[in-house]
């Protein structure tokens, strides 16, 4: 059986992810072999200059910005990045062709390590208000990823490469990418991805104002936690 769909058929407790504010949101999380689901607005960042400039999409109106030494790379640099992998068709509706299985060969981005600088950071500010989806293609998940998602400068939840598959070893092959579909209780438009160590890599965004219908046949993992202080740190393999 292949992992990523054992880790699919991995059964894991749905909980409510506190915030540190005043706003608690449930944050629903899947981490599927499938992609994106239709309906949705899709990025796929290859827009992006490389390094840590950011800007504003012309595809889809999102802005990123990078915190040192966060920045948008393509291929990878030994202990500091890797590149995301695709794999079940999930590149589909990500470009034109669509992105083909295999090592992402297109420009992603990179959180750095705030163990490295404590600043590291990708920020994405969501087009106007009142987001409850999103997604991302989640490149070699560790527990020590986090995104955090917040509404203005009110924090709304948050969760970790934990919440997403049982055991994050930072895989940096097919068994270690997802597709993470992410639905929330309350509305969102802005998050930010961390890492405690070298990195979080990410490409592939898309994002909702409503929860979207999920797939038919899609087979999704469950997986939520309580995010908070004293996030066990593992270093990527």
């Amino acid at each position: 059986m292949d992992m990523q769909l054992r880790w699919v058929l991995a059964a894991s407790a749905i909980a409510t992810i506190a915030a540190t504010g005043t706003a608690n949101a449930a944050l629903i999380a899947s981490g599927s072999i499938g992609g994106a689901p239709s309906g949705v607005i899709r990025d796929n960042l290859v827009w992006l200059p490389l390094g840590s400039a950011g800007g504003l999409s012309p595809q889809s109106g999102i802005q990123v910005s990078f915190s040192p030494n966060a920045k948008a790379v393509q291929g990878a640099v030994g202990g500091q990045y890797a590149a995301p992998w695709l794999s079940g068709g999930n590149g589909l509706g990500f470009g034109s062709p669509n992105q083909p299985n295999g090592a992402d060969t297109t420009t992603y981005a990179t959180t750095g390590s705030t163990g490295a600088f404590s600043n590291a950071a990708v920020e994405i500010l969501l087009p106007g208000t009142g987001y409850q989806y999103f997604g991302l293609l989640w490149g070699s998940v560790d527990n020590y990823n986090t995104l955090s998602f917040f509404d203005g400068l009110t924090p709304v939840g948050s969760l970790t490469g934990s919440n997403v598959v049982a055991s994050p070893n930072g895989d940096q092959g097919v068994n270690g990418t997802l597709y993470v579909n992410i639905n929330s209780t309350l509305p969102f438009n802005r998050i930010v991805a961390t890492s405690s160590q070298y990195a979080f890599e990410f490409d592939n965004l898309a994002f909702n104002r409503t929860v979207p219908t999920p797939e038919p046949g899609t087979l999704a993992l469950l997986g939520l936690g309580l995010a908070g202080l004293g996030l066990s740190r593992r270093r990527k393999h």
